[in-house]
């Protein structure tokens, strides 16, 4: 069964001082080459990365990384409008996918194990799968909708519409992955000292 991510990374960063795909751990790896290797690692048949804020620093690395970039003109309405311009974006280009992998940029700890943990139930399901990977019982990333629903998911986005909300009483299969990572999103500098502090080796913006 066929898969393609779809890896969220068109933001400013506002709160980070940067756009969240250029920071980069202490390995010198920015995130958002780090997250495209954790969907290729997971088993996801292609990756496909919404730009939006500086994407003529990320489409580099994401096209060096051999994911294929998505620019979101109208990324500053929001994620749902990113999610948009990405949605479009597989289901023309990827006719025979029936899974769609949703990952944002800004965590840093969900490897390829989580991604395949998930992606496995999703494939058990097949075409109608709406599973996603919870983290001590708390929904969280990646998501993998089925390609029965993008049509539905398509037309409940747009500005800051995410797939937050149209998941919000659907009934989603959760997948724990608390023994694999914490899944906790990063949004500013004190998070990532917090994460320093505690043993998790990501040292911010360069």
């Amino acid at each position: 069964m066929r898969s393609h991510a779809l890896l969220l990374a068109a933001g400013a960063g506002r709160r980070m001082g940067t756009p969240k795909a250029l920071v980069t751990g202490a390995d010198g790896q920015p995130w958002v080459v780090r997250a495209i290797s954790a969907l290729d690692g997971g088993g996801c048949d292609r990756v496909s990365v919404v730009v939006g804020a500086g994407a003529d620093r990320v489409e580099p690395l994401v096209s060096g990384s051999g994911a294929r970039p998505v620019l979101a003109e109208d990324w500053a309405q929001g994620m749902g409008a990113s999610l948009s311009a990405g949605l479009a974006a597989v289901s023309a280009d990827d006719p025979h996918a029936e899974l769609l992998v949703l990952m944002l940029v800004d965590l840093p700890d969900v490897g390829a194990e989580v991604i395949a943990r998930v992606l496995a139930e999703a494939r058990s399901r097949g075409a109608a799968a709406l599973v996603r990977a919870a983290y001590g019982g708390n929904p969280g990333h990646p998501v993998v909708i089925g390609r029965d629903h993008w049509a539905d998911l398509a037309a409940g986005l747009g500005g800051d519409r995410g797939a937050g909300d149209w998941l919000a009483g659907r009934p989603v299969d959760l997948v724990e992955c608390s023994d694999l990572a914490g899944g906790e999103d990063v949004d500013d500098p004190a998070t990532l000292a917090d994460r320093n502090a505690r043993g998790k080796h990501d040292d911010g913006p360069r």
